[in-house]
């Protein structure tokens, strides 16, 4: 396979290929004020990268306990599923396609489950995904032509109110009408607390591990890129490799650690997958609340400003400047890193007793009510 031009990673090159252009050293970050500020006069948040969160020692240690808690129960939610896109692919020619970043991680655990648990070798990809911009299109044609007639199945960590599972939805239907293929956007996550995916492992509102990190979890692969003064009309979207952040890299040692326990969970998954459906219905629940709080904290209906559960309120932590954190239990432990990084950064946190997701990040938007 060709990879000159295409970002560096720390994953070995038989978990993913990242098609991504390398940018790394065209391209430089921006501080949280410059972006906040480009981001709320219109810029769109993919032409900057924030600096990357340097984690403290209380919050890397809390995020070792995590993953030691947390990877049984996310192996087996990798072989429910695994075992679920084969039963709803109908054919056992699959590429997996994870949507950088937060995607790349689960899509490596559900390939090396494939291949380790149900014999398969399915090809793995992470290409980029943008809200309001869409996929990757370059980069579909090219899986496309790499394995003509497989069923591609997309990958994501986790929903929150479902705006990447919209773009993906409407990204799809303009590449199938342009082009004439049947891609589909049944996208496959660990937790879908939103309801808005049809393949899953849970809807339980809960901390995948991965999140809680940046790059040093994601291959140290940095967000993904599209500005024009270096992605060209014929490029891929872009990416930079911190190669300067490889000792404190953890990529390797979260995937390993969660499918180390996969022959102690496949019974249990096997069993859950071949009990349940398959598919399940996007019912939206999360965004009525969504927009209850849009209409009650803003005075807008900006919901691209409400981030709703545990994955996206941590990752609006350690991108954005939020104003607030709403939170249902401050005991939970699942919200632990969250309270840590709130109070490192200043940032009020709310108990709200009634909320339907765990926790929620808001976003300044300079006009709040």
């Amino acid at each position: 396979m060709i990879t000159a031009g295409l970002v560096k990673t720390s994953y070995p090159d038989e978990d993913i290929t990242f098609l991504l252009k390398d940018v790394t050293d065209e391209f430089e970050e921006s501080s949280l004020e410059e972006r906040e500020k480009a981001v709320q006069t219109g810029g769109h948040y993919a032409e900057r990268l924030p600096v990357e969160y340097r984690p403290s020692e209380e919050y890397t240690k809390l995020y070792h306990e995590s993953v030691k808690q947390m990877k049984k129960q996310l192996s087996f939610l990798v072989g429910v599923v695994a075992r679920r896109i084969q039963l709803n692919a109908g054919t056992e020619e699959i590429v997996l396609v994870s949507l950088a970043r937060a995607g790349s991680p689960i899509g490596i655990l559900i390939k090396r489950y494939a291949e380790r648990m149900l014999d398969m070798k399915w090809p793995h990809y992470s290409v980029s995904i943008l809200r309001d911009k869409g996929i990757d299109e370059k980069a579909i044609h090219t899986i496309q032509d790499r394995h003509p007639g497989s069923r591609i199945q997309f990958v994501d960590g986790w929903t929150g109110k479902g705006a990447i599972q919209k773009e993906l939805t409407k990204s799809l239907e303009h590449f199938n009408s342009k082009y004439g293929t049947a891609l589909k956007d049944d996208m496959a996550v660990l937790a879908d607390p939103g309801a808005c995916a049809v393949l899953f492992g849970t809807r339980e509102d809960f901390l995948i591990p991965s999140a809680c990190l940046n790059s040093t979890v994601s291959g140290l692969v940095s967000r993904t890129i599209l500005n024009d003064r270096v992605i060209g009309a014929d490029d891929y979207h872009g990416a930079k490799f911190y190669g300067d952040l490889l000792e404190e890299d953890l990529s390797n040692d979260f995937v390993d650690q969660v499918t180390g326990c996969f022959e102690e969970t496949s019974k249990a998954a096997e069993e859950e997958a071949f009990s349940t459906p398959i598919t399940a219905e996007r019912t939206w629940e999360g965004m009525e609340e969504v927009e209850g709080i849009g209409r009650t904290m803003y005075s807008e209906t900006d919901y691209h400003l409400v981030k709703p559960g545990v994955g996206e309120t941590t990752r609006v932590l350690l991108r954005r400047n939020p104003w607030k954190v709403l939170v249902r239990d401050a005991g939970h432990p699942d919200v632990k890193h969250i309270l840590i990084l709130a109070e490192e950064k200043g940032i009020p946190v709310e108990v709200v007793p009634d909320l339907f997701y765990r926790s929620i990040g808001l976003i300044k938007s300079g006009k709040e009510t």
